[in-house]
């Protein structure tokens, strides 16, 4: 496998990606790689869709923290004093990046220049997977684990990197990493199947905020969130009008609330459709932000997307077994 160098800050202005990225990267000593003889590898993810692709990938060799929990949004977090305590004491980090955690900005700062090597899943993807949205002001949509093949590519970074700080486990990170690979890739296929058997006219996906774009790209569904990629941006009245439009003319059965993002939104579009004698069911909850809660199979990678692709193929008239493609929604792990 090959070991990932940290980005240099000239690699990242060919690519377009954030400040902070170039800063971690002048600020992080060199990591010289040396056999590892004492314990597992301590590492720090921001978010549970990170944190599990760790997990699964280093098994044994590490230990794994996530900073973020169920319903929390990345989007919004501040860092604590104990949650730059953690990243201090952790042999890893590993952030989403794109501007999710942008809150986070100054404690990766603090922690880079302590000596903690810090690294963005996200950063060597390929800028031609990236989605720079109409008016995100010049900013990539940082969802990316919502296309599963894209997050995948995030899967080798990791197994990569792990590699990197842990050589003797080269083996072992590679050959966990092709299981992931292949559980994915069947997760993939399953959403392309389910999804197609939505009626042409009801493919639309009407959430809290733009997490689903990269979603929509992938399984050829139009999205439209309420709010921008940022749960920090507020809808207008007229954009809810303009959703309420939407959901008379397509005669959508359904739009989603977001487990990490307050549902008043989305209940007023409810409302607002049932005004102009149109009903529209709450077709659940999903998982964007954020993952399922602890020791559930939803609070996995894998079990997150599966109740997502489930509940959006069956509410919006398509075709989908009651518990997913591993009939293991709803279950413990």
């Amino acid at each position: 496998m090959t070991c990932l160098a940290f980005v240099r800050p000239g690699d990242l202005g060919i690519r377009r990606r954030s400040v902070l990225a170039a800063s971690l990267a002048a600020l992080t000593p060199t990591v010289r790689a040396q056999p590892r003889t004492a314990g597992p590898l301590a590492v720090l993810a921001t978010t549970g869709m990170i944190g599990d692709l760790v997990r699964e990938i280093g098994g044994e060799r590490v230990r794994v923290d996530v900073l973020m929990g169920a319903g929390v949004d990345p989007h919004l977090y501040r860092a604590t004093r104990e949650d730059v305590a953690k990243m201090l004491r952790a042999d890893v980090i590993f952030y989403n990046g794109l501007l999710l955690e942008g809150k986070l900005t100054d404690a990766f700062v603090r922690v880079a220049r302590a000596g903690r090597p810090v690294y963005a899943v996200t950063e060597l993807l390929p800028e031609e997977t990236l989605i720079q949205p109409d008016g995100a002001s010049g900013h990539f949509d940082p969802h990316v684990w919502m296309d599963p093949r894209a997050w995948s590519r995030a899967a080798e970074l990791i197994a990569a990197t792990l590699a990197r700080h842990d050589p003797d486990g080269a083996a072992v990170f590679e050959r966990n990493l092709r299981v992931l690979l292949a559980r994915i890739a069947a997760l993939d296929a399953y959403a392309e199947q389910v999804l197609a058997t939505i009626p042409a006219r009801q493919r639309v996906l009407v959430t809290a905020h733009d997490a689903f774009n990269y979603f929509a790209r992938r399984y050829g569904i139009e999205v439209q969130g309420i709010q921008g990629l940022s749960t920090e941006s507020e809808a207008g009245l007229r954009r809810l009008q303009e959703l309420v439009e939407l959901l008379i003319e397509r005669r959508i059965p359904a739009v989603f609330v977001e487990t990490s993002v307050p549902d008043r939104n989305v209940l007023a579009l409810v409302e607002g459709a049932a005004a102009r004698g149109h009903r529209v069911a709450v077709g659940g909850a999903l998982f964007s932000d954020a993952m399922g809660a602890p020791g559930t199979y939803e609070a996995t990678y894998v079990g997150m997307m599966d109740h997502n692709v489930t509940t959006i193929a069956r509410a919006l008239g398509g075709t989908a077994p009651e518990r997913g493609f591993q009939n293991r929604l709803g279950t413990r792990r």
